[in-house]
């Protein structure tokens, strides 16, 4: 029984870790949205696959440096900061893709499936190696 409590004595932490990331994902896809010049939204709304892939693209791959933050932090502070520039770095990846594939916005926008899953190829291999270089 000592062995249960033991265990569960780490829930709250699990709990602090889990709110702070489920908040930085929150600020991520906020911030996400604002600075694409389509409003990924409405465009899920009406049925976009373009952009549903695109944006759950971004999501998985700021998801993945956020939980290698979690994983090598030493703390909620270090876990903040090392998720906000995991946030800086996926944001700065839809700029350079941006840039890379001409008229992507208004390609997403007209439901080019294509250009949604480069976009979001793009934003998952970049989180990987984001991650990644959080091991330090």
């Amino acid at each position: 029984m000592e062995t249960v409590w033991l265990s569960l004595s780490g829930v709250p932490y699990f709990l602090l870790y889990f709110a702070l990331a489920a908040l930085l994902l929150l600020c991520f896809a906020r911030i996400y949205s604002w600075v694409t010049p389509h409003h990924e939204f409405d465009l899920i709304r009406a049925n976009n696959s373009a952009a549903a892939v695109a944006f759950g693209g971004a999501l998985i791959g700021f998801s993945i440096p956020l939980a290698s933050a979690i994983t090598h932090s030493m703390s909620l502070l270090d876990c903040a900061i090392w998720g906000g520039v995991a946030l800086v770095v996926q944001v700065l990846t839809f700029f350079v893709v941006k840039l890379t594939l001409k008229q992507l916005p208004a390609r997403i926008q007209q439901g080019e499936l294509a250009a949604g899953i480069f976009s979001a190829a793009c934003s998952i291999a970049v989180g990987m190696l984001n991650s990644a270089s959080m091991s330090y």
